[in-house]
């Protein structure tokens, strides 16, 4: 079983959708699935979704669609046919986000931004004013020499050498990167590259790096280096990585929309069951012992002792006696 499209994706489809359903009433609905992207079965449910949205309760303050016949139509969605006006302060809000992008190193689209930042300052006046006073710096947390010399080594395709902290393991490790980009993410700088100790692309949180150097040696990544799709996060599990099967209660369901699983299987209760990979258990174990009895490891079976004889050892120094499974306590 696949697992489910997340509540923030179907969203962003149903507010993309309407305005655009509106502008084309009567398109056939085998059309209108295949240029929105998603199946008619899909197109089908977002459409019966429809009739609980609107502005208010009252049934002329829901939006209508009707499809029958092949043919869709949807009308008192007039609210959100059209582009909404920035009040002043998403205006402000808007140009500052932007004014931030333009910093990022590497960015193929700074003459975009800088179009948009024109049009807004245009439009706004004051806002553009108050926008302008405002300065944004985003290399918090990193060295401005660090991130200089990485900057520097990916534009010079120089190979670089590292001492990088794995938190996880409270280890220090040296390698040798072919780096590939710096990007910053949720407020965090990265380095992705090539890592020869690896022999795989890897993403390094640059407020880890304890040490880079840049070294005289060609740093151009072998042709099997790829970057990673970013879009969904800094994690990308890896077909290699451990498949890990957890049950959750209902007060741990919310687990399956903040990771990336790969298959949801609902049961009873509310409960379900979830799989999902990782290269590397600690997190996931300290997950499960938070969660408490709302979580369970099925699989594999070294990871569900590693859970209990942690769980153990936690209420040993509690003092506190683990129940005997099969028992309550």
């Amino acid at each position: 079983m696949s697992a489910p499209e997340t509540a923030t994706a179907r969203l962003t489809r149903l507010l993309t959708m309407v305005p655009w359903l509106v502008n084309r009433q009567g398109i056939d609905t085998e059309q209108a699935a295949a240029e929105l992207g998603i199946t008619v079965e899909q197109l089908d449910a977002d459409l019966r979704l429809l009739y609980l949205c609107g502005y208010g309760q009252m049934p002329d303050e829901l939006i209508d669609a009707q499809w029958e016949n092949g043919r869709v139509f949807v009308t008192n969605a007039d609210t959100i046919a059209r582009p909404l006006r920035l009040g002043r302060d998403e205006a402000l809000t808007l140009m500052v986000g932007l004014r931030a992008l333009a910093s990022v190193p590497g960015l193929g689209e700074r003459d975009a931004i800088e179009r948009a930042m024109a049009k807004l300052e245009e439009a706004t006046g004051a806002s553009a004013e108050a926008a302008s006073r405002v300065e944004v710096a985003i290399s918090e947390g990193v060295e401005a020499d660090l991130l200089a010399d990485a900057r520097r080594a990916v534009e010079g395709h120089r190979r670089i050498h590292l001492h990088y902290l794995v938190p996880s393991r409270d280890e220090s490790t040296e390698r040798d990167v072919d780096p590939m980009r710096v990007v910053n993410l949720d407020a965090r700088w990265y380095l992705e590259g090539w890592c020869h100790r690896a022999q795989d692309t890897r993403l390094f949180r640059m407020d880890r790096i304890e040490s880079l150097e840049v070294l005289d040696v060609d740093g151009t990544p072998p042709e099997q280096a790829q970057l990673r799709d970013l879009d969904a996060g800094t994690f990308t599990p890896r077909p290699d990585d451990t498949l890990v099967t957890l049950h959750l209660a209902r007060g741990a369901a919310w687990v399956a929309d903040y990771y990336p699983v790969e298959t949801v299987e609902p049961g009873p209760e509310g409960s379900l069951t979830v799989t999902l990979r990782t290269a590397d258990t600690l997190w996931l174990r300290r997950l499960v012992l938070r969660l408490g009895g709302h979580a369970t490891v099925v699989a594999p079976a070294e990871l569900a002792q590693a859970v209990t004889s942690g769980a153990t050892a936690a209420l040993a120094a509690y003092g506190i006696e683990a129940a005997a499974p099969g028992t309550d306590g």
